[in-house]
């Protein structure tokens, strides 16, 4: 199974009117990391970062000036995320702006069955919260000592341990046995965990002369010292 973890980072908050100037992604692959990533920064063209949105994750207009458009970078993006899920936090937020891309170009949506939202997730599994990607990272031990802005792939990076933490994706099955080894698979939070069975059972380590020689020994001692075992 695939899967991306992804962030973006925009001119301001509302996606018909503003734009994606960042995208940052990191390859799953049954749930553990493959070292694949995408990252871009893009030009919004004639739309100026909010000064709210540029406090949060310091992209500057003219840090912007020299960066390719949406359209230049669309069919990478498409290439790199075709066939897997697409996995954010507050992913209504970052689909709402990528599906604006889209369809400014004239192609067509991102389907909501390819979407995983990590912070309903997080609501479900920790409903007391905060369920911040801050707080999750606390939660789990993860260190973001490094984060001091918002920033499309490291947050995707830390989106992805977090993610990986809340599903129990490490102690996933590996798939390092045959298919004839596996007994039984118990879901257990989404993951599958294989138990096994051995081939032939191991033969007794007592010869049937010592067996016979304990049950003698257990009978020649009678309930009463079995009894006092237990005083």
């Amino acid at each position: 199974m695939r899967e991306i973890i992804f962030d973006t980072e925009t001119t301001g908050l509302e996606n018909r009117l503003d734009r994606v100037i960042e995208i940052g992604g990191v390859e799953l692959f049954n749930h553990f990391p493959t070292g694949r990533t995408f990252h871009v920064y893009i030009n919004p063209g004639d739309r100026k970062v909010h000064p709210d949105a540029l406090a949060v994750h310091g992209i500057t207009d003219d840090f912007l000036k020299d960066k390719p458009p949406f359209s230049a970078v669309v069919q990478e993006l498409l290439e790199f995320f075709d066939g897997a899920k697409w996995i954010a936090h507050n992913a209504t937020f970052d689909m709402g702006f990528i599906n604006a891309e889209l369809d400014r170009l004239g192609l067509p949506p991102v389907p909501n069955d390819q979407v995983v939202d990590t912070l309903s997730l997080a609501r479900r599994k920790h409903p007391m919260g905060p369920n911040s990607l801050d707080a999750l990272c606390r939660r789990y031990g993860i260190d973001n000592s490094h984060r001091t802005k918002h920033g499309a792939l490291l947050d995707s990076e830390l989106l992805a341990e977090v993610y990986i933490e809340m599903i129990g994706g490490r102690q996933a099955a590996l798939g390092l046995v045959g298919a004839e080894q596996v007994t039984t698979v118990i879901e257990v939070e989404d993951v599958d965990v294989i138990t096994l069975q051995r081939p032939r059972p191991l033969p007794p380590r007592m010869t049937e002369a010592e067996i016979a020689a304990h049950a003698a020994l257990v009978n020649s001692l009678g309930e009463k010292a079995l009894w006092a075992r237990y005083q």
